[in-house]
């Protein structure tokens, strides 16, 4: 999971700080928690069929307030539901009869055809493949999937996250499973075109410690640092590099002592070239543990929390965020948050962080 580029994030703050009207919360917003300490959502949106897990954000380049939230909905008849900054589902694109998709991702600027696209990629668990699909119109561009994991008993996908490369743009698929090996637990593909304006991935390093006691579904990625994360349920936060080309040595472990069960859904806010936050779901609580992103001042890798918040947002699994103030009623950027009841929750960042 991961946020807009900088230089899009860039292009428009200054655009949403000077127009627009004031947004209103939704009545369904306004009645929905009953813990009265909890942050409210600014909109929730419609329901999905089954079971929400994971979602992801589109920028739209050419109007923000025409993003796009791609959310999964995970069953054996599942799907990737996409929404407004209103919450309301656009049928015309939201993608059905997936195969419990688990997790989601975006990616801009894959070259297909000779073109830049931008690109969604989900899980999708019981075909043990990835699922690639073009943004705004959310066209298969790898038509039945890509299968992952091939080779391997343990196969099972669930979560995704999408790394580019600063250097060429390149574009990789980091994914985990259900299960897996105490090491290489995580593969990393290079997406590219197939000749055809199709995509295709080859597989370039499998990676990543496990601990063996639940599993691994969140992953997000930090294109501008370098950095991959991702949550050993009961354990903690693990930390490498990005990049195919790194070691392969884990650099930090965010330990889970003081979550009430599982540490689960990652997302990083960039408030800057170096600076921000890292958000991590602490499920069973309905509460996210907020870290530097830029970690420690004499470490970089030592991510201590700062603040720890309470949310309506009830067992979440999946979210993800964005600095960029999409429309007024999100001035400090988006957050996005699956929650129980078939929905996802936005908030308000600047409703997160207060006078952080």
């Amino acid at each position: 999971m991961r946020s807009a580029p900088l230089t899009i994030m860039a292009a428009f703050a200054l655009l949403w700080a000077c127009t627009g009207q004031p947004g209103k919360v939704t009545e369904q917003a306004t009645a929905f928690s009953a813990d009265t300490g909890a942050i409210r959502p600014v909109v929730i949106t419609d329901t999905v069929a089954h079971d929400t897990d994971d979602p992801a954000i589109w920028i739209n380049p050419a109007d923000p307030a025409k993003s796009l939230i791609i959310g999964t909905d995970k069953d054996s008849d599942g799907g990737l539901y996409v929404f407004g900054l209103d919450g309301k589902i656009q049928e015309d694109k939201t993608v059905r009869n997936l195969k419990r998709p688990n997790n989601v991702d975006v990616a801009y600027g894959l070259v297909l055809g000779g073109k830049p696209v931008d690109v969604a990629v989900a899980t999708e668990r019981e075909t043990n493949s990835i699922r690639v699909y073009r943004l705004p119109d959310m066209k298969e561009v790898a038509p039945g999937g890509l299968p992952v994991f091939e080779g391997d008993s343990l196969r099972a996908p669930m979560g995704v996250a999408l790394y580019t490369r600063p250097s060429d743009h390149a574009i990789f698929a980091i994914i985990s499973r259900k299960d897996g090996p105490s090491d290489g637990y995580l593969w990393q593909y290079r997406l590219s075109d197939n000749g055809k304006g199709q995509v295709t991935a080859r597989l370039v390093r499998k990676f990543g410690k496990y601990s063996g006691k639940k599993e691994i579904e969140s992953v997000a990625v930090d294109n501008e640092l370098g950095y991959v994360y991702y949550s050993d349920e009961q354990v903690g936060v693990r930390k490498y590099y990005a990049s195919p080309d790194s070691t392969g040595a884990e650099l930090a472990l965010i330990p889970a002592a003081a979550y009430t069960e599982d540490n689960e859904g990652i997302s990083i806010y960039k408030s800057g070239d170096k600076t921000g936050y890292i958000l991590v779901s602490d499920q069973s609580a309905n509460q996210f543990h907020i870290y530097r992103r830029e970690g420690a001042r004499n470490d970089p890798h030592r991510h201590e929390a700062v603040k720890i918040v309470r949310v309506s947002t009830q067992q979440s699994d999946g979210s993800e965020v964005t600095a960029l103030p999409l429309d007024p009623r999100f001035p400090k950027g988006l957050f996005v948050a699956m929650s129980e009841g078939k929905v996802f929750h936005y908030y308000s960042f600047a409703d997160l962080v207060g006078e952080e």
